[in-house]
């Protein structure tokens, strides 16, 4: 199968649904239904099979942190060991597995996608003046902000400075792509805080560049250090993609699905740092002109009340909020119900309910649930280029696992 071939196949207008993707035939040559594993169960059967591996990444990403500075180990060791799925160095190795790799630096290497990871979460985390992070205080609410942040620039440093020793120059100019992306979509997500007018092709472009391109990276980085040719590179990059892709948007429904107790963080926090996924950016399309009016003022009074920061709002920048090094202005980090009450001619009104309410109303859950799920098929269906395998078989299902988790 050619690459083109390959690339067609998954660019298609009109994707089979979720259905039908999930079909076989009978004796009779009729559709019947495949039972499909329950989140629980697809998890333990996962951890059945990855476990040992898991076990070597904890140990090498422990490794690769204890020489250094005790306080840079205490920071990055409290958001690293703090319960993280190993997702990005996991796919590594299961993708120079699947390019029959026979060298033993795998999982070493493995280990840079999981520090770049941690260091982006640290700089969100400071950014957004995120007060949890998995269950926990975040990092920047029992360290200061510069020890956070001067973290966050090590393990940058330390995932680049482990590319560089595989002296292999793919890899290292996949590193700087992923860094340049992932600092733009950053970037773009933070001057589109609060617009009300994203478009969905907006949000595709900031979550490819937050979250898929380091999903790709690690894909692709398997393939290249197992020396496996473009066409094996460019199927596991189109797998990394689509399988990130879902990854977020997945993210992005529990934010409005998940509760307090499972995502470790009172759910809404997107909405109250004013950044529009998914779900809300097609119920606002799809919504008439008074729910649509309805929704803009929850949304504008979220931003409002939830950042000093003016310049995410608007082109002002006052500056009343930067430069401060203060955690302390206008209740940022707030989860007071203030921030989601409004008036309606109804009466008092919680505006996150009011969300939700909306989201089911025109279809926002139902349809971002529909755009995962078809990225998933097309994840999978860039494995076909591949023989089967114990890898390639746990590539699948962390496939329909990226959508089927709780948190």
């Amino acid at each position: 199968m050619t690459q083109a071939l390959n690339q067609a196949s998954l660019n298609q207008e009109n994707p089979p649904t979720f259905e039908q993707s999930h079909t076989k035939l009978n004796p009779s040559n009729q559709p019947e239904k495949v039972t499909e594993l329950t989140h629980k169960e697809l998890k333990e059967r996962i951890l059945s099979q990855v476990g040992g591996d898991l076990a070597d990444i904890e140990k090498a990403l422990h490794d690769n942190l204890t020489p250094h500075l005790d306080l840079v180990s205490d920071i990055a060791g409290h958001l690293l060991f703090s319960g993280g799925k190993r997702l990005r160095p996991l796919l590594m190795l299961l993708s120079s597995r699947l390019c029959n790799y026979q060298g033993d630096l795998a999982v070493k290497f493995s280990t840079i996608f999981e520090y770049l990871h941690a260091a982006t979460l640290l700089h969100d985390d400071v950014v957004d003046e995120a007060s949890m992070r998995r269950g926990k205080e975040a990092a920047h609410s029992r360290w200061s902000v510069p020890k956070v942040v001067l973290t966050g620039d090590f393990l940058l440093a330390r995932s680049l400075s482990l590319a560089a020793e595989t002296g292999i120059p793919a890899l290292i100019s996949v590193m700087a792509g992923i860094t340049e992306d992932m600092s733009q979509g950053e970037i773009d997500q933070m001057v589109q805080k609060g617009r009300v007018d994203l478009s969905e092709e907006e949000y595709l472009k900031i979550i490819k560049r937050k979250t898929a391109v380091l999903i790709q990276g690690a894909c692709r980085s398997g393939a290249i250090i197992a020396h496996a040719g473009k066409e094996k590179e460019d199927a596991l990059d189109l797998y990394g993609y689509h399988l990130g892709m879902a990854f977020q948007m997945a993210d992005d429904l529990l934010d409005y699905t998940g509760d307090a107790a499972s995502l470790g963080k009172k759910p809404g926090a997107d909405i109250r740092e004013g950044k529009l996924t998914l779900p809300l950016i097609h119920a606002l399309y799809a919504a008439n002109s008074d729910d649509r009016a309805v929704m803009e003022h929850v949304i504008r009074n979220s931003v409002s009340c939830s950042s000093s920061d003016t310049g995410s709002v608007s082109d002002t920048d006052s500056g009343s909020g930067t430069g401060s090094g203060s955690n302390t202005d206008s209740g940022s980090n707030t989860d007071s119900g203030t921030i989601f009450n409004m008036t309606t001619d109804t009466g008092e009104t919680d505006g996150f309910d009011l969300i939700i309410q909306k989201l089911k109303q025109y279809k926002g859950i139902e349809y971002t649930e529909l755009q995962a799920k078809n990225h998933v098929l097309k994840a999978k269906k860039s494995l076909d280029l591949f023989e089967p395998s114990k890898a390639r078989d746990v590539m699948m299902m962390l496939a329909d696992y990226s959508i089927s988790r709780k948190v």
